[in-house]
């Protein structure tokens, strides 16, 4: 979540710093969903950073200097993190821009958001996975989910929280995004991050959708974008060429996925009569993105768990802006299809998609439909 980064083109250097950075502050949750990326549980796991060791994550991310990247509070349910308000002070305080990740449950009460505004925070997000009931419930393992969802997005909205809202795209919603749409843009929503299957945690592979389907969600999307709220994608980084595409006045695809989508977009709100607001900043796992996991462990992104060392052993700054494969992933030295692709640096694949497709964290990602006009050897 970067509710901050509004921008498309940003001034920082993602070499010395990431715009991002997430903390699971815990693995503890109530909820089961089926694509979870933590295998969240219903308890708090040995090895979580204590108390102190939080506060010195904090200035660890406060020592990359201005502008401080965004934290963002995640998990795991970030509300079952005992000291979470006492972190979240100490990350206010140091000036960083502060966002949380709560799950809809029990423990997300009216006085609760009132808390979240009085510390300080200015942005939450919260996952909504379908349309009805049966789809979001289903994804989420608890019955009554859905019911509770819509008004807790209501209720952060009208509390004058930014609000983003967190969409997986599987088989079994893809058909339902436009009346997702609608529900964003009737919560007072602000900010659609989509989120495209990588198979960690409990994601599973039946769950996915073909690269001719990504591609006609990701000029859905771009259609979606003008309807007031700002819209960008997680492992989706291709999103950008088809906005790139579509700014230079190409037209979307003659598919009947892509045409169903939209033509339900208009029949449920219209023709777009707001401006373009899809998100293009060129950041990638390890590119202005960077993970601690609840033990302190560094990986690129959450959906990329390969270690590349501990905020307990070394400084989160020398990991960041010393690990050879960051700077790899940064330099855009990819094979395959993304090392040949004039959009490698624009786009660049998720480094995530291409390591769970294939160990390789540097090899093409099979999800993107494009072919470039330069044909990769067939040794890469």
């Amino acid at each position: 979540m970067s509710p901050h980064a509004s921008t498309d083109r940003s001034p920082i250097d993602f070499g010395d710093r990431p715009m991002l950075v997430f903390w699971e502050v815990t693995r503890a949750c109530q909820l089961a969903c089926k694509h979870c990326r933590a295998s969240a549980q219903p308890g708090a796991l040995p090895g979580e950073l204590t108390h102190d060791e939080g506060l010195g994550l904090i200035e660890q991310v406060a020592g990359f200097g201005r502008p401080y990247p965004i934290l963002v509070l995640t998990g795991g349910d970030c509300l079952l993190r005992q000291d979470i308000w006492e972190l979240v002070e100490a990350s206010v305080a140091r000036g960083i821009p502060t966002a949380l990740s709560p799950s809809v449950t029990p423990q997300l009460t009216p006085p609760t958001i009132q808390r979240i505004v009085d510390s300080g925070v200015k942005a939450v997000s919260i996952s909504l996975d379908g349309c009805r009931p049966e789809t979001h419930d289903g994804v989420r393992g608890i019955p009554g989910h859905f019911a509770d969802t819509i008004p807790a997005i209501r209720a952060l909205a009208g509390a004058g929280l930014t609000v983003q809202i967190n969409t997986t795209v599987m088989s079994a919603n893809r058909d339902e995004l436009a009346d997702v749409a609608r529900l964003i843009r009737d919560a007072g929503a602000h900010i659609w991050e989509v989120f495209f299957l990588v198979h960690v945690g409990r994601g599973v592979a039946e769950g996915a959708i073909t690269p001719e389907e990504h591609e006609d969600v990701c000029h859905f999307l771009y259609d979606a974008s003008q309807y007031g709220f700002i819209v960008r994608t997680v492992e989706a980084p291709f999103f950008r060429r088809v906005v790139a595409w579509r700014r230079e006045g190409r037209p979307a695809p003659d598919a009947p996925g892509y045409r169903r989508l939209s033509a339900r977009l208009v029949e449920l709100l219209g023709e777009p009569t707001e401006t373009l607001r899809a998100q293009t900043a060129r950041t990638r796992d390890g590119k202005g993105i960077v993970f601690v996991a609840y033990d302190g462990t560094v990986t690129p992104a959450g959906f990329l768990p390969l270690p590349l060392g501990s905020i307990r052993e070394r400084p989160l700054a020398d990991i960041y802006r010393g690990d050879p494969l960051l700077r790899r992933i940064r330099a855009a030295e990819f094979t395959g299809r993304c090392g040949v692709c004039e959009y490698a640096d624009l786009c660049g694949g998720s480094r995530a998609r291409a390591y769970a497709a294939s160990g390789d964290p540097l090899a093409e990602d099979p999800a993107c439909a494009y072919q470039p006009a330069i044909t990769p050897a067939r040794t890469q």
